[in-house]
């Protein structure tokens, strides 16, 4: 379910090149805070799926809510069983 929600966030990313810094910016705009620049489009998308990874196990340790993305709820995660 994590891999699958990574997996769809990662396909609503955007990104662009910083033409005066010569980077790349990468975002997930539906995710407040999720966002990666690198020096190459490979490496920007590695590090804004790294900075997904960690905004999202930050959230459920928190017990944040998490949008639903492609019909997946990470928030029944965090539900008691």
């Amino acid at each position: 379910m994590l891999a699958s929600y990574i997996d769809q966030a990662m396909e609503l990313a955007f990104y662009e090149i910083i033409e005066d810094d010569e980077i790349y910016w990468g975002e997930i705009p539906s995710l407040q805070g999720v966002w990666a620049s690198h020096k190459t489009l490979e490496g920007c998308r590695r590090e804004l799926r790294e900075a997904l990874s960690d905004w999202l196990a930050l959230r459920l340790h928190l017990g944040l809510m998490i949008p639903v993305i492609a019909g997946i709820n990470l928030n029944e995660l965090t539900k008691p069983v």
